[in-house]
């Protein structure tokens, strides 16, 4: 048994999971249960490098190297709400690096395809989705990820503007899908989906 294993260990993790859901997400107005009850009960640890495992539950992203991240808690918590998982939902994440989120809805849902920022550039003619959900800010959605989504389906992402980043909400009708800015928060950005930058002089 490692020190990592141990019964304090744990219930150190145990506790800190606990003052997460308590400290982070109901005091900012995430309270739904299909939120806090998966936050509540995933080891988020079990996503961060073992050096960064004391740090897993604080209240800011963790680098995972390569440009990865685990986001902070209260955007996979904003997230979630937003996203309202139903049981007949089948639902694509783009992974901003960790699986984390992911994890979160599997159970929650019929089905969870993960992809990474690279695969949702180039994901056209595959089976449509009701529910997208990106973990991390774009400045725009790819065509090729919106014609994965279903007619009246939903999406949720962080949206970037300016600088600025926040949690957003839209459903796909006449073929586009048009996003609802929400709450403004801090997190990464999948500089994946910027949008091209033109020529200057």
């Amino acid at each position: 048994m490692t020190l990592l294993d141990s019964p304090v260990k744990t219930d150190n993790h145990a506790a800190a999971r606990k003052a997460m859901v308590d400290s982070q997400l109901r005091t900012s107005g995430v309270t739904a249960l299909w939120a806090v009850g998966p936050m509540g009960r995933v080891p988020r640890e079990s996503y961060v490098p073992e050096s960064a495992r004391a740090v897993a539950y604080m209240d800011r992203a963790v680098p995972l190297g390569d440009g990865k991240w685990l986001a902070a808690p209260l955007v996979h918590g904003l997230l979630l709400q937003e996203a309202a998982p139903q049981a007949d939902d089948v639902a694509i994440v783009v992974d901003g690096g960790s699986g984390y989120l992911a994890e979160l809805l599997r159970g929650q849902v019929a089905s969870v395809e993960v992809l990474s920022p690279e695969q949702a550039l180039t994901t056209k003619g595959k089976a449509k989705a009701s529910l997208i959900v990106i973990d991390g800010a774009v400045e725009q959605v790819p065509a090729a990820l919106a014609a994965r989504l279903a007619d009246d389906g939903r999406l949720v992402t962080g949206l970037a503007d300016k600088g600025v980043t926040s949690v957003a909400r839209g459903r796909k009708a006449g073929g586009n899908v048009a996003l609802l800015k929400l709450i403004e928060v801090g997190m990464p950005r999948l500089a994946q989906f910027d949008v091209p930058k033109g020529w200057t002089f």
